[in-house]
C-alpha cells in the first residue's frame, strides 16, 4: 500500500514539473492572440511567484489543520483550475485572475510534499523525486508543441495538462487514507498532533535557519539566472550562433535531470551534507571553464552541463537535510519559509542581471552566479559548524 502511495508521490512531482515551462514555451503565441505586448509576461510570471511565496508561508498552518494530503490533492485541484482557466479565455486581465490560484497551489503542494518525503523517505528517493519534475518541465512544452502542431494551439497544451492535473486530483482525493496510514506507522502524525504551526518569527529564531534561508535563496538565484541568460551570454559574449546557443542552454536542464538520478544511487551512502559540497565544488568547476579564453564551442558546452550537473544534488539534499537540522517538529515550518525564499531568488533574481548586463556588461555573467555560489557554500558551511558544535555538546 505504502508503494502505492510512493509512486502517487513520482506522479504527482511529475504534475508539479508540467506547468512549469509553459509560460515561456506559449508565450511568443499567446501575446498575439491576447493582443498584448511580449513583456507582460512579466505580469503573469510575477503574480504566479506572489502566489507561491503566500502559500508557502501558510503551508505550515494548513497542513496542521488539514493533513499533507488533502493540501496536495486541493492545491493540485487549484493547479488544475488555473490551467483550465488559462485555456478558455481570451483575455489578459482573466489570465491574471486565473495566475492568482496557479501560484497558491504551487506554492502549497510544493511545501507539502517536500517535507512529507523529507520525513518518510530517504535521501535517494528526494533525489529521484526531483529528477522527476525534471521530466514534467520537459514534458510539458512537448504537449504544448504538440497540440500547436496537430492545430489546437496553446489553449489545447494548457487544456491537455489540465485534464492530467484533474485525473491526479482525483487519484490524490481516493488516497487520502493511505497518507493518514503513513504518518500513523512512522508516528509522524503524533508529533504533528503534539505540535502547532510556528509564526515567521519564531522560525527565524531556531538557531541555523537563517544559513539555511540564504543558501537556498542563492541556489534559485544561481539555477534560473543560469536558465535564463547562459543563452544570451553565449551569443553575445561568446560569438555564438542563436541556434546553437538555444540547444546549449537546454543542457544545464539535461545536466540537473540526470545529476538528479544519478545522485539518487549515492545519495544514501554520501549524506546530505557530502552531497551539497559536492554539488558546490562542481559548479565552480563548470564556472572556472567559462572563464577559459577559447573560441571552442565545446568549453561553454562543458561548462552548462558541469554547471547543471552541480545543481543537481543541493536542492533535494537541503530539503531532505531540513528535519536533521532542525528537527521534525520544526521541518513543516522551516520547509514554508524555505519555498518562499526559493521563489524571491527565483523571480527577483535574474532581472537583477538583466539590470546589471544592460548597465555594465553581460559578460558578468559567471561572476555574478560565482558570488551566489560562494555565498550559499559560506552559508552551508557555517551551519554544518553550528550543527557539529552542538552534536559534540
Amino acid at each position: 500500500m505504502f508503494s502505492l502511495l510512493l509512486a502517487i508521490i513520482y506522479v504527482a512531482f511529475i504534475s508539479l514539473g508540467l506547468p512549469d515551462s509553459l509560460l515561456g514555451s506559449a508565450w511568443p503565441q499567446m501575446h498575439l492572440d491576447l493582443g498584448v505586448s511580449l513583456s507582460w509576461a512579466g505580469i503573469i510570471s510575477m503574480i504566479i511567484a506572489l502566489g507561491t511565496v503566500i502559500s508557502s508561508l501558510f503551508a505550515d498552518k494548513l497542513i496542521y489543520k488539514l493533513g499533507t494530503g488533502k493540501v496536495t490533492a486541493i492545491s493540485v485541484l487549484m493547479t488544475a483550475v488555473a490551467l483550465f482557466g488559462f485555456s478558455v479565455t481570451d483575455e489578459f486581465i482573466i489570465l491574471c485572475l486565473f495566475a492568482i490560484p496557479y501560484g497558491l497551489g504551487a506554492g502549497a503542494v510544493d511545501a507539502a510534499l517536500n517535507n512529507f518525503v523529507a520525513l518518510h523517505y530517504s535521501s535517494k528517493h528526494m533525489s529521484w523525486l526531483h529528477c522527476f519534475w525534471g521530466v514534467g518541465a520537459a514534458i510539458g512544452p512537448y504537449i504544448l508543441g504538440t497540440s500547436m502542431a496537430i492545430g489546437k494551439g496553446w489553449r489545447g497544451g494548457y487544456f491537455a495538462i489540465s485534464i492530467i492535473q484533474i485525473v491526479l486530483t482525483i487519484i490524490l482525493f481516493v488516497t487520502l487514507p493511505i497518507w493518514k496510514q503513513k504518518e500513523d506507522v512512522t508516528g509522524h502524525n503524533e508529533e504533528s498532533e503534539n505540535r502547532k504551526p510556528k509564526k515567521i518569527s519564531e522560525v527565524l529564531k531556531i538557531k541555523g535557519v537563517p544559513y539555511i534561508l540564504i543558501a537556498f535563496f542563492c541556489y534559485s538565484a544561481v539555477e534560473q539566472t543560469t536558465f535564463l541568460w547562459c543563452a544570451s551570454y553565449l551569443v553575445i559574449n561568446r560569438g555564438i550562433s542563436n541556434e546553437t546557443a538555444a540547444k546549449f542552454a537546454s543542457f544545464v536542464y539535461i545536466g540537473i535531470t540526470v545529476g538528479r538520478f544519478l545522485c539518487g544511487f549515492v545519495a544514501d551512502r554520501l549524506g546530505d551534507r557530502k552531497m551539497i559540497r559536492m554539488g558546490i565544488v562542481v559548479i565552480v568547476v563548470g564556472l572556472a571553464l567559462m572563464f577559459i579564453p577559447t573560441g571552442l564551442d565545446t568549453i561553454p558546452f562543458a561548462a552548462l552541463i558541469i554547471v547543471g550537473l552541480g545543481c543537481a544534488p543541493i536542492y533535494p539534499s537541503i530539503i531532505h537535510s531540513t528535519p536533521f537540522n532542525f528537527g521534525k517538529e520544526n521541518s513543516q515550518s522551516v520547509i514554508g519559509i524555505q519555498m518562499a525564499f526559493a521563489y524571491v531568488g527565483t523571480t527577483f533574481m535574474p532581472p537583477l542581471f538583466g539590470i546589471i548586463s544592460q548597465h555594465i556588461t553581460i559578460a558578468l555573467f559567471p561572476v555574478y552566479i560565482l558570488i551566489f555560489t560562494l555565498l550559499m557554500l559560506l552559508s552551508t558551511e557555517r551551519l554544518n559548524k553550528m550543527k557539529s558544535v552542538n552534536e559534540r555538546n
